[in-house]
């Protein structure tokens, strides 16, 4: 046989063979000694197979020959040494040279094992001869010890006669089996077919024929077992899914070719039929097949047809069909974008709505079929329209022949493919264009230089697309793919291609105007409005009114700059452009140029005319008439076309020619951003909400920022005798422009940007008064949640219950009281306990409840009585309260009953006690003792009626009556034995003693003694009787008692943990919010989630959480003082303690290695805390749909029995699994899983775990394989779906074949297309993966779903926006700060977004998508490179551009991790704001803002990209400001303006001079945060949060995050380089060295810090005489600017200030600036490297430019500062400034000389330095001479360095931009000389302070204090973790 060929015959081991052994044993052995060997494994003992190489698995079923070889190898090794001989032989096969990555070790290993372990038995030979006859033996003895043929049997019965009376649960054990016993026959079988076949007798064919057919039934599957009938699923006997897989049958078909495949266990359906005609892939199929007969099925569901007992119907009736309303409603949602392109494209739709049901249906097949396999085109929209459109035409031409054929665009020399011949080449052309991102040359092409998925996209929204034909025209420019340069470098000659057609994203700030032209045109002429207004002397002169008039021209000049850039920036896009397109742009130039024109000239003949009358004017009446009658026509045609009531006539009237006319030229028209307009009621909110903003920002801007410039302005004109220290070429003869341009500019800026700080103001306003009306933050307190836990069930039974499990008992009444006459109260808390219950179980299995604290918060099932009992937490302690209550009472009964009943848990715990205690009693006697019970009870009661209690009772006693039923409670509690029984009767006969003798009136005791009863107690036999407890419930009663009477402390501040706190009190408050009722399970639109992966943490190993870092800190021991009451109820959990657990980790128990592991990684942000939390949802819906089952209700034989719901079982319910797998899908897209399992990647190990632990979840990921294709290895990418098999291994379901190399764009948006066919539902949430999920809020998911058929506008629902909790924020005040600021974000900005506003987007997280509108429209995010780089906003703009609605609610809410070290925090801030940049350039923006009425554009511009435009303005003021303020001081014109205002009073011009930069913008950031405190917390606790923050230094931090905002927003737009930023989610306490955020910040930071240090140093040196204090007021914010920007790295690192740290830091730092770098050396080795990698961003001639002249500001300070130096001696010559730039020549040629350094011979180097020295003293000299000789100063060299320095940084600025230049003149050397000198000498001014904080050790301490003040407020161990048990850390 073949194994037997390909192994040695000789019994020796050869040396290297045994070397190979070792090492293949090592490696399968490495997980067990790694302590993980539980994880992604079951059969963690199997060390046979070990890891087959991919190569190998993928052509074979090696690895499952290896799988049984290892199970049967104790059972018989002979047929295991067989099966591994066989599998030797089958990798000896495919990879005979062992050139696949891992063969070679694989084959040696598996050959080692073959001779070692199995080839020896006892020491006697193998007999190979006897293989066939060992298999054949071993095989029937197999299928006999399994029972095959029984088995076999119960399966045809089970078939022939339906599933009814068979328990599901048993049926699926029953599968299972056969299953696995199949697999193994199956491998069986493979082996047996390789041998000769004469060897096999006819009999055992027949029988592995027979067997081998079976096998095909037992196939995996993902949700339903369609291909697999062997599986006994409860999910198939499901009606809906049993008609919808009816209505897909192929019915009425023609004959069938011979080649059709005819499926052998189902009907040929519509599936079968397309996958035929069309070539699609079989996976693509069976996964569509799937995916559609769910969606018909949810529908089917939602109709509320009636449906029966499918085992007690006719075939014909009941669900057998669809209904035909479930099938419209679903075809016509999955191609209502094909009909909107056919509409607009004119042409016919193939979808009739008057079709017969199977037609439709099969178009929507084709359409999911077309969908599931076009990989990257998915994002295509239109195209996957234009595909389906030609093959739809294409299947009816198809269908008419007969036989069927293959459909001739997808034919091929052997069958069909759609993937080779119309995806593929599409695909190709993508991948030709995102492959020039990377650009030629080693510079990236700009945007403008390739197309993107958009520009294809919209390829297909003209009628143009048709010429690509069909079969595709492969000839067509479209498919181009000519690259612009040859390898030569020249341009290649380029035939015609597609190209841009409708859009350039050009990199220019001018985007800015051009998508929101109307708001800067308002602005403008708002503000040149009220100029004119205030500089006029006389508003109702004439003179006013031409000024008013000049706003004519202004508006029309502003239209024709607009028209411009409409023309500049379309360059690249003329040659593809639609003609009806470029002409109306160069119309509108046209017109807009000539009507400007006209106006301009007009209105200069109207200002030119002398004032008089406007009557006597008919020039002026002209220009009059001629701007109202514009104006009017302007006006009507905006509210014709923007304002929602006109916009309905403007539509109906489109069919005249003017109309179209005019709105063709009034807006541009897309394919997409038609109808964007909302109801009049929500236009009308959001116009009053903006007239409010604008209502403050206009005075504000008249009276405060206009008004006074006016008088200072004037008076600066009217200066004709100033004069200037410096040479002037400007002001001088020009009315002082720049001294007023210096005025000015601050307060212009300020007027720009102050429309976000009105919007903050007042969005937090309406943000607060609209979560007031939602009725958030009622609850806030434990305290409330206590007081108001007894409506907690109504309203949740109103909310949160379907309406179906009301229905529970006695038919159709809805309230389960009135059934049995049980008060609603206790009806509503039977079924709403067993919910919260299961909440508290949830807080317990996480660790954030002790087991003492979940006995409290329980809820009884309160299943018996009349009377409701309430969770302990409620009761414990008023008991005792209710005794001393009574003792210390002297009134009368009444008044003692009101006292009582004040507290009304007071009352309802002493009512439970005694109705408890007396049924328990009742039920525990009879004969003579019931009879005394039941009349004691009875005298009570009458009492009480009679309210005489105080008169026949002696109260006083109560307490000694407590003791004694304390006492009996005590005993009963306990399983019985003749002991207790001895002690109950005694404590018995103990309480009778008191109750007769103490408590009761001689006349009541005397009533109720019996002489039967006083006979028995003096024969010693009272009591004997007893009948002990014995049903489990009413020993918990007795419990529950027990605690009520024992536990003495108040429950109020359970639970401790301020987690489990804020978790209770939000479910508590949510259940009073407005949310849609629930439907039942069965009814609910389903939905998935998804969740996208890389190759962050899964869960932390051993060795990640026991490492410890340079500090000496391991993540465990942080993770235990930070959570240190979780750590503890940990321990509890387990039932283990510390030292005990520590050592079973020491000694590897896997055991507890796991449980650790989960402990530590559910408090990080890891990939197992987003699976567990998002499982919640299964979870929770298997609760509700087993609670909603007809028989839920329990009623107990009690006669005062109550109904409630017993959850017991429901995890284990078959039928409650198979809908919450209707329902629900999680599917984790973890791209690179295949590439970790190559790699034996613990963290594909730890995802192979959560898949056996979560039997629901799903793994997809992209699987790479190498093939040999033409004698070269070619790449095939396989798109795949996993989950874990019965062995605890992943097994595949779907293999869907890619085009290529899925990723195209950005790398999160493509993974997340890949794997999108893999989800199903109507909505899919998207999760990233540092999120959780919590199971009460799971429970709110259905009413969350109900929200897309609610009201929500004009529109229904496309994105659901979801409130986030931030569970990072709890140590640090950094992760304090940013949590708030996120919080604010995510809750009341989106509030004020989606509600008041209808401009939310999509800005993350855990927004919940119309599934079906989403994936047939682009997807759920955008993918195109850089520019899309922050993906998930673009699917806002998408849906809204759609015609979508995007709401927010939040009554429910998931988990969010954020950054919490500033680091982090500044790479994530600078990865949004370089994503912001780039959204800046997007045409989804610029649509946006041109087809937004005006007032929703405001909106949409402040909250987006206007964010960042006012962030960078706020940037700009201070530059403004302080340069300003240096111009006036260097000037001397500032000096002269003080002198001159305060000698005229002219307080105007002071105010303007000394207040015009009073605004601190970081402060308006906090008003959302406050007022987001006073809404959820209270206006006490917001006043302490905002205090404490603010001491905390949150100021600085806000104004670091200023920078880092401005810096990364302005870079994108002016060089690119947006990316993204691996922040890392890890946990951040560690010390970060001076040389990392030096890196880090230097560029962002702190050069910009020390230009505004040395601007403020200018302005106080020449320009500021008067007093320090007003020195200081005018400058405290620039000054704050400039210290938060350069020292905030280092006052929120930890560490930051301490000695020790500091020294090692200046050592590090240094050695990183000497070093130098070179091949291979990273940046953060290397200063050269790290320089180099500084400069990338500066690659285009136009970003060389604009860094030019950002640079030549810093020349500003030399020109200055030079006149005032002594030197100069007062001229103004332009000498001066010339022999400054000489000096400047001289310092650079004697630092040249210092630093020259050449290795040479020693004569040399001794003349360098004695030459360098003589230089030295001759410069000294110099200086000297001209200090005594000369009026050059001491001070002139301070003040040299503020003018050269800055230069200096010039000069290297532009050097560093035009390097290429400096290179080739040879000066580069010296230019990275110079940079390096610049970088050591701003390190050492940053350094030095830090240096001299760090000598005062309590400094370090208050660091530490201000760093973790949460942290110590909660009593945590900060001083622990960064000291650390090291040595070298004390």
């Amino acid at each position: 046989m073949a194994s037997s060929r390909a192994l040695p015959t000789s019994r020796q081991t050869p040396r290297p063979i045994g070397n190979w052994e070792r090492l293949f044993t090592a490696l399968n052995y490495r997980d067990q000694r790694r302590g993980y060997s539980s994880l992604g494994r079951l059969d963690s003992n199997s060390a046979i197979g070990g890891f087959v190489p991919p190569s190998l698995g993928q052509a074979s079923n090696i690895d499952s020959i290896l799988q049984v070889a290892n199970e049967i190898q104790a059972e018989n090794p002979n047929v295991s040494r067989i099966l591994c001989e066989h599998a030797y032989s089958l990798s000896q096969d495919l990879d005979p040279n062992s050139e696949g990555r891992g063969v070679l070790q694989f084959k040696t290993g598996l050959m080692s094992v073959i001779k070692q372990k199995l080839a020896k038995r006892e020491g006697e030979s193998i007999d190979r001869t006897q293989d066939i006859a060992q298999l054949e033996a071993f095989y029937r003895g197999y299928r006999m010890r399994h029972n095959i043929d029984e088995l076999r049997e119960q399966e045809r019965l089970r078939r022939s006669s339906g599933a009814g009376g068979i328990d599901p649960n048993e049926l699926e054990r029953r599968s299972l089996k056969m299953k696995k016993v199949y697999a193994t026959l199956g491998v069986l079988k493979g082996v047996i077919d390789s041998l000769p076949p004469e060897l096999i007798s006819e009999d055992f064919k027949k029988m592995l024929e027979a067997d081998a057919a079976k096998i095909e039934e037992f196939k995996a599957y993902n949700i339903l077992p369609l291909d697999a009938p062997g599986i006994a699923d409860v999910i198939l006997d499901t009606l809906e899914i049993k008609a919808a897989v009816n209505s897909l049958e192929a019915r009425g078909l023609a004959s069938l070719p011979e080649d059709f495949e005819i499926p052998h266990y189902r009907r040929i359906d519509m599936f079968d039929l397309l996958e035929y005609i069309f070539g699609f892939q079989k996976d693509n199929a069976s996964n569509q097949r799937e995916h559609f007969v769910l969606l018909l099925a949810n529908a089917q569901s939602r109709l509320n047809v009636p449906q029966g007992d499918p085992n007690q119907m006719p075939e014909e009736e009941g669900l057998q069909q669809l209904d035909e309303n479930a099938i419209n409603k679903v075809c016509e949602k999955v191609l209502d974008n094909y009909f909107k392109w056919c509409d607009y494209l004119q042409q016919s739709s193939f979808y009739l709505s008057n079709a017969d049901k199977q037609t439709k249906l099969l178009l929507a097949s084709l359409y999911l079929l077309i969908w599931g396999e076009a990989a990257n085109v998915r994002f295509l929209p239109e195209c996957l329209c234009y595909i389906f459109h030609q093959m739809a035409g294409e299947l009816r031409v198809v269908l008419n022949e007969s036989p069927i054929q293959r459909a001739k665009s997808c034919k091929e020399e052997i069958g069909s493919s759609f993937l080779n011949r119309i995806i593929s080449p599409i695909y190709s052309s993508l991948a030709a264009e995102a492959a020039k991102v990377g650009g030629y040359g080693g510079k990236r092409l700009p945007h403008s230089k390739w197309r993107n998925y958009d520009d294809f996209n919209e390829f297909f929204w003209s009628s143009t697309c048709f010429e690509l034909g069909w079969p595709l025209n492969l000839d067509s420019p479209f498919f181009s793919k000519s690259k612009i340069y040859t390898e030569a470098g020249k341009p290649s000659p380029m035939r015609r291609r597609i190209g841009k057609s409708s859009f350039v994203e050009h990199r220019t700030f001018f985007h800015i105007y051009h998508s929101f032209h109307r708001l800067w045109m308002f602005l403008v002429l708002a503000f040149q409005g009220l100029t004119v207004i205030a500089f006029a002397s006389n508003f109702a002169s004439l003179t006013t009114v031409k000024g008013l008039l000049s706003l004519g021209p202004t508006f029309v000049v502003m239209k024709f700059i607009q028209s411009i850039l409409d023309i500049f920036l379309m360059i690249g896009a003329y040659r593809n452009a639609q003609g009806n397109a470029v002409a109306r742009i160069f119309i509108r130039f046209f017109w807009f140029g000539a009507l400007s024109g006209a106006l301009t000239f007009l209105y200069l003949l109207v200002l030119n005319q002398s004032n008089g009358n406007f009557s006597d004017s008919s020039l002026l009446q002209l220009y009059t008439a001629i701007l109202g009658l514009y104006l009017v026509l302007h006006l009507v045609v905006t509210l014709l076309l923007r304002v929602p009531v006109f916009r309905a006539w403007t539509q109906m009237s489109s069919r005249w020619g003017v109309v179209r006319f005019v709105k063709w030229m009034h807006q541009e028209q897309y394919y997409v951003g038609r109808g964007l307009y909302e109801k009049t009621g929500d236009y009308l909110q959001y116009v009053l909400f903006w007239a409010l903003v604008l209502g403050c920002k206009f005075p504000f801007t008249y009276f405060l920022q206009i008004k006074p410039l006016v008088e200072p302005t004037q008076i600066i004109i009217g200066f004709n005798d100033l004069t200037y220290t410096w040479h002037d070429f400007v002001s001088q003869d020009n009315h002082n422009a720049l001294t007023i341009a210096s005025l000015w500019a601050p307060v212009v800026l300020i007027y720009l940007l102050d429309i976000q700080i009105w919007y903050t103001i007042w969005s937090s306003v309406v943000g607060g008064l609209i979560g007031t009306r939602d009725r958030l933050g009622e609850i806030r307190s434990l305290e409330t949640l206590r007081v108001q836990f007894d409506s907690y069930p109504n309203e949740f039974v109103k909310n949160l219950e379907a309406s179906k499990s009301l229905k529970i008992l006695r038919g159709p009444q809805t309230n389960v009281g009135e059934a049995l006459n049980v008060s609603t109260e206790k009806a509503n808390a039977a079924r709403f306990a067993p919910y919260w219950n299961e909440f508290i179980t949830s807080l317990r299995e996480e660790d954030y409840i002790s087991n003492r604290e979940k006995e409290l918060l329980v809820m009884p099932s309160n299943a018996k009585n009349q009377f409701v009992q309430w969770p302990l937490f409620l009761l414990v302690s008023k008991i005792f309260l209710a005794v001393n209550l009574v003792e210390e009472h002297q009134g009368n009964h009444r008044e003692l009953l009101e006292k009582v009943q004040k507290d009304d848990y007071m009352c309802h715990a002493v009512q439970e006690v005694y109705k408890s205690f007396a049924i328990i009693l009742s039920n525990m006697f009879t004969e003579e003792e019931h009879g005394w019970v039941l009349n004691v009870i009875e005298k009570i009661n009458k009492s009480r009626e009679e309210e005489a209690l105080s008169k026949n009772f002696q109260l006083k006693s109560l307490k000694v009556v407590q003791t004694r039923v304390t006492a009996l409670l005590g005993v009963l509690g306990n399983e019985e034995t003749p002991e207790l029984r001895k002690e109950a009767v005694k404590a018995m006969l103990d309480l009778y003693d008191v109750l007769t003798h103490d408590f009761m009136d001689p006349e009541l005791r005397e009533s109720i003694d019996t002489e039967a009863l006083l006979r028995r107690r003096s024969e010693g036999k009272l009591f004997n009787n007893l009948s002990w407890p014995a049903s489990d419930e009413d020993r918990n009663q007795i419990k529950r008692l027990y605690k009520l009477l024992t536990i003495k402390e108040s429950a109020a501040t359970v639970p401790k943990n301020l987690e489990a706190r804020r978790r209770l009190l939000f479910f508590a408050n949510s259940l009073f919010m407005n949310m849609p009722k629930a439907k039942p399970v069965q009814e609910m639109r389903s939905f998935s989630v998804f969740t996208p992966y890389y190759e962050e943490d899964v869960i932390y190993t051993n060795e990640q959480l026991q490492k410890k870092n340079k500090d000496g800190i391991s993540t465990l021991f942080y993770l235990q003082k930070i959570f240190k009451d979780e750590w503890g109820n940990f321990l509890e959990r387990i039932n283990c303690d510390e030292l005990t657990l520590m050592e079973k980790i020491e000694k590897k128990d896997p055991e507890a290695t796991l449980e650790l592991r989960l402990w530590a990684s559910y408090r990080g942000q890891t990939l197992a805390r987003t699976v567990r939390g998002m499982m919640y949802y299964r979870r929770a819906l298997m609760l509700q749909s087993f609670l909603e089952r007809p028989d839920a209700a329990v009623v107990d034989k009690d006669a005062e029995a109550v109904p409630y719901l017993n959850p017991k079982g429901y995890l284990d319910s078959r039928a409650a699994r198979a809908q919450s797998d209707i329902k629900f899908t999680y599917v984790v897209t973890c791209q690179i899983y295949g590439q970790q399992k190559q790699k034996q990647d613990h963290r594909a190990a730890d995802i192979l775990y959560l898949m056996q632990k979560n039997e629901a979840l799903r793994v997809a990921f992209i699987d790479t394989v190498e093939v040999l294709k033409d004698q070269k290895t070619h790449k095939e990418f396989f798109s795949k779906l996993v989950k874990a098999d019965i062995n605890g291994k992943d097994q595949e379901i779907y293999k869907i074949k890619l085009p290529g190399n899925p990723k195209l764009g950005e790398g999160k948006p493509e993974n997340q297309n890949h794997a999108i066919v893999f989800t199903r539902g109507e909505a899919v949430q998207t999760i990233d993966m540092n999120q959780d999920n919590y199971f009460e809020e799971a429970l709110k998911m259905r009413n969350l779903l109900e929200e897309f058929v609610q009201n929500h506008g004009l529109r229904p629902p496309t994105i659901l926006g979801v409130r986030e909790h931030v569970f990072t924020g709890s140590v640090s005040s950094l992760a304090w700060f940013m949590s708030n600021q996120e919080g604010s974000f995510v809750t009341l900005g989106q509030r004020v977004l989606a509600t008041a506003l209808k401009v939310r987007m999509h800005y993350g997280h855990p927004d919940v998508f119309d599934r079906v509108f989403h994936i047939t429209r682009g997807g759920i995010s955008k993918a195109s490179q850089i520019i899309n780089i922050s993906e998930d906003i673009y699917a806002g703009f998408n849906s809204t551009l759609r015609q979508g609605n995007i709401t927010h609610h939040e009554y429910i809410q998931v988990g969010k991790g954020r950054d919490v070290g500033l680091n982090q925090i500044a790479m994530f801030e600078g990865k949004v704001a370089g994503g912001n940049g780039e959204q800046t350039l997007s045409r989804d923006v610029y649509r946006l803002g041109q087809l937004f009425d005006f007032f929703r554009m405001l909106s949409f511009y402040v909250t987006s990209v206007g964010f960042y435009v006012c962030t960078m303005m706020t940037v700009l003021v201070v530059y403004a400001f302080l340069y300003g303020k240096a111009y006036l001081a260097l000037s001397g014109i500032g000096a002269q303006l003080e002198d001159r205002a305060q000698i005229r009073g002219n307080t105007a011009l002071q105010s303007a001079l000394e207040t015009q930069f009073l605004f601190q913008i970081g402060i308006f950031t906090a008003i959302p945060m406050i007022m987001g405190f006073i809404l959820e917390q209270g206006v006490l606790k917001a006043i302490v949060n905002f205090v404490t923050m603010q001491l905390q230094l949150c100021s600085v931090f806000f104004t670091f995050s200023l920078g880092t905002r401005t810096h990364y927003f302005g870079r994108s737009i002016l060089h690119g380089g947006a990316k993204y930023r691996a922040t890392g989610r890890g946990f951040v306490v560690e010390h970060i060295k001076f040389a990392e955020n030096y890196r880090l910040y230097s560029r962002s930071h702190f050069v910009k810090g020390l230009e505004i240090a040395m601007l403020l140093v200018i302005y106080l040196v020449y320009g500021f005489e008067d007093s320090t204090l007003g020195y200081v007021l005018l400058s405290f914010s620039s000054w704050f600017l400039a210290i938060s920007w350069l020292y905030a790295p280092f006052l929120f690192n930890p560490a930051g200030f301490e000695w020790q740290k500091t020294v090692e830091d200046f050592g590090d730092w240094t050695n990183w600036l000497l070093y130098k770098g070179g091949v291979g050396v990273k940046g953060e080795e290397s200063w050269e490297t790290w320089w180099d990698e500084e400069q990338a961003h500066i690659q285009t001639l136009r970003g060389q430019i604009l860094e030019t002249l950002l640079s030549l500001r810093f020349l500003f300070f030399q020109y200055g500062v030079v006149y005032k130096l002594n030197a100069a001696n007062r001229s103004t010559s332009l000498a001066v400034y010339g022999v400054s730039w000489l000096v400047l020549v001289g310092i650079v040629l004697l630092f040249k000389i210092f630093t020259f350094s050449q290795k040479t011979s020693v004569n040399f180097q001794m003349f360098l330095r004695l030459f360098q020295g003589t230089v030295f003293v001759l410069l000294l000299a110099a200086l000297a001479l001209l200090i005594v000789l000369t009026t050059f100063s001491i001070g002139d060299i301070f003040s040299s360095l503020l003018a050269l320095v800055p230069t200096g940084w010039a000069i290297l600025s532009i050097a560093i931009a035009w390097r290429s230049v400096v290179k080739r003149l040879g000066l580069w050397k010296s230019i990275r000389t110079i940079a390096r000198f610049y970088d050591a000498a701003m390190g050492l001014v940053v350094f030095f302070p830090i240096a001299v904080l760090s000598w005062f050790p309590f400094v370090s301490t208050f660091q530490n204090r201000l760093l973790f003040n949460q942290a110590f407020s909660r009593g945590l161990e900060i001083s622990l973790i960064l000291a650390g048990n090291q040595p070298n850390a004390q």
